[in-house]
């Protein structure tokens, strides 16, 4: 190690960051504002090439355009579960980004924080600080949302936030529907009342997606002190002893390395930081001398604990030709790419989730466990199938799962897809919370302001009634919302799973973090994107060692009718 250390055309930096995903740019940015710090930020994959350069990704920076990055391999790794024991011997597509920006570039950009409770809940978890009052000002600080700052929102942050500008028909008559069935209407679900429906928050920005590469990346590039390598593949965490020294990649076929002065911090996401903390040693001591694979450190919980949301799109034909059907034929989408291209406006400008809300299953339920986006078309397989008919649809599931599934090598080799095994639908509360989905998300769909544009249900189907039938349903329609976290939990030392601690160090290990939404202790309720940016601030402050923000005393919103009803 001294010759290597010593050895000048090795480069070194204050922090390598593997991964330039929706935390990894966020603390490039963050980690460079100190001028005598260096960072070199890692990606598996290309730059999100900016539309001023180049209109070659404009698949990436439409909004309406999401579907096409999620159905080829360009910009994403492309995984697939297991076969799902529960879901007909289902294997799951589950896309993840693999390009500047992560997930962020990929993802339908809906800004949704989950619940004050759920960061109530990690710290009673073991994550110590990172209660709702330690985690709200970070929402804040990343935040600048266009309708003004408040207690809640943040109003000079990088991350723009946006509402839907469509005004479109069936959402007004979805939250209306929504209402008449007895749910209130919350003015902003990441706000002090997340329970009920409304409108949407969308990281969109003039009519662009706005990805954690062009909030937090983008502006920090002609920053001296940060250096940023694409098409690298991170194969392997170098240590001395128990201290983490650097890193080993691929790039262009040609094995490379680069050292870290004080840090080396993983931000590949739930699936990528496990898999290289694995390759590299740690994690738990039997499955990786089965593999040959040297132990570095015994930590069983790397991989364990995998949570995901699952969804199910509940589809009701429309009676008049508002949906976006039209909208999918050639000439439309002309129509539409030039006018998002000339002007960032019109239906290529929103990824038209709009709406939606939160509501609880049960009484004694103390925060929503159910969510709905509302969508005024239908999608098919991912949006790999064209939709056929005028159709509207509710995606649909529960928050809480409590089907808790694991992650592995399937072999030593870094470019061998890890084996995921979610486990969903393997508990009997899931199942019965996925038959209520069903059955509230018709019951909005029955109400009467839907009555001018109610067809025929196209999906489950009118003769799908009876319990049996919803089940057999969910098994054969239920998908990944897309939010794997949880498989390097953040707990306290006496905690047999936790693999890092309340300052996202990896237990038992010197000057290795992991900051991504791997670390979640438990799944939050709701998208998982604005969480991971604000992990990614927060964990930047202690990685600079600044005292933590917080608010104390944040008020929250209580159901008045917890004990009796929904």
């Amino acid at each position: 190690w001294p010759f290597l250390l010593s050895n000048q055309k090795t480069p070194s930096y204050s922090y390598v960051i593997v991964g330039a995903g929706s935390a990894g740019c966020v603390l490039a940015n963050r980690l460079t504002e100190d001028a005598q710090e260096s960072v070199c930020l890692l990606e598996a994959g290309p730059k999100d090439k900016w539309l001023g350069s180049s209109r070659l990704s404009w698949k990436i920076h439409m909004p309406a355009a999401l579907t096409y990055n999620l159905c080829d391999d360009k910009y994403n790794w492309y995984y697939h579960t297991l076969p799902q024991a529960h879901m007909d011997n289902r294997v799951m597509y589950w896309p993840r980004g693999r390009v500047w920006g992560g997930s962020s570039s990929l993802n339908a950009m809906v800004y949704i924080r989950g619940h004050a409770e759920d960061y109530n809940r990690w710290q009673r978890e073991g994550a110590d600080g990172w209660d709702y009052e330690h985690c709200l000002p970070y929402f804040r600080k990343a935040q600048c949302h266009e309708l003004g700052e408040n207690r809640y929102r943040g109003g000079s942050g990088p991350l723009h936030v946006s509402r839907g500008k469509t005004n479109h028909p069936l959402h007004k008559a979805f939250i209306e529907a929504s209402q008449q069935a007895g749910y209130p209407f919350t003015d902003d679900m990441n706000g002090h009342q997340q329970e009920g429906v409304g409108w949407m928050d969308m990281t969109i920005y003039k009519g662009k997606r706005w990805s954690t590469a062009s909030a937090y990346l983008r502006p920090a590039l002609n920053r001296p002190n940060l250096k940023t390598e694409v098409h690298c593949m991170t194969t392997k965490i170098l240590f001395d002893g128990k201290r983490a020294v650097g890193v080993e990649y691929v790039q262009k076929g040609e094995k490379k390395r680069v050292f870290a002065d004080k840090e080396v911090i993983l931000s590949g996401g739930a699936i990528n930081s496990p898999q290289l903390l694995m390759l590299s040693g740690v994690g738990n001591a039997d499955d990786l001398k089965d593999l040959g694979i040297p132990v570095t450190q015994h930590l069983p919980g790397v991989g364990s604990n995998l949570q995901d949301h699952l969804e199910l799109y509940v589809q009701q034909q429309c009676t008049q030709p508002i949906t976006l059907y039209k909208a999918q034929t050639f000439f439309h989408m002309i129509k539409i790419g030039l006018e998002w291209l000339t002007l960032f406006t019109g239906y290529g400008a929103t990824a038209h989730l709009e709406s939606g809300g939160f509501i609880r299953s049960r009484p004694s339920v103390t925060h929503p466990d159910i969510q709905f986006h509302f969508l005024p078309s239908q999608v098919i397989d991912h949006g790999r199938v064209a939709s056929k008919i005028e159709a509207y649809q509710v995606h649909v599931g529960p928050m809480r799962s409590t089907s808790i599934g694991w992650m592995k090598l399937k072999s030593p080799n870094p470019m061998d897809h890890p084996i995921l095994q979610p486990n969903y639908l393997s508990t009997d509360i899931d199942v019965w919370e996925f038959r209520q989905c069903v059955k509230l998300s018709r019951e909005i769909f029955a109400q009467t302001a839907f009555d001018p544009f109610r067809g025929p249900e196209v999906q489950p189907g009118a003769r799908v009634q009876s319990d049996a039938d919803i089940d057999a349903f969910v098994r054969q329609k239920a998908d990944s919302a897309y939010h794997p976290s949880c498989t390097c939990k953040m707990g306290s030392a006496s905690d047999p799973m936790a693999v890092v601690d309340s300052n996202a160090r990896v237990l038992g290990l010197e000057r290795l973090r992991v900051v991504d939404a791997s670390i979640m202790p438990s799944i939050v309720s709701g998208n998982l994107n604005a969480p991971t940016i604000m992990i990614a601030e927060k964990a930047a402050d202690m990685i600079r060692g600044l005292p933590p923000l917080a608010d104390p005393g944040v008020p929250v919103y209580q159901p008045p009718t917890l004990e009796t009803q929904r």
